[in-house]
């Protein structure tokens, strides 16, 4: 178990309890709900602060490009040389409008 949800539950029970006791079930009822739903609050908070760093998360980011760069080498050498065959074309071609 999570070492905040003991003690947040305990403080939780306590209070509820001690709320039901003293004062009229309605305020009560307000306490307990409220109480609960903090003591939830407790719980989800407590790895707030245990996420990675935006430093971090680039750089993985960084790494899978990398990859992704590299292993599509091959593709786009070819693309390239079809562009280069293309430009080639292109340039061997005269257009007729500029004969004069």
């Amino acid at each position: 178990m999570n070492k905040r949800l003991v003690p947040a539950v305990v403080v939780w029970a306590a209070v509820t309890g001690a709320a039901f006791l003293l004062l009229d079930p309605v305020l009560a009822a307000a306490v307990a709900i409220f109480g609960g739903a903090l003591a939830g609050l407790v719980v989800l908070a407590a790895d707030w602060d245990q996420h990675s760093t935006y430093e971090d998360r680039e750089m993985a980011r960084t790494l899978r490009r990398k990859e992704k760069w590299v292993r599509n080498a091959d593709v786009r050498a070819r693309d390239r040389a079809r562009w280069e065959a293309h430009q080639a074309r292109q340039a061997g071609r005269t257009d007729p409008g500029e004969q004069s």
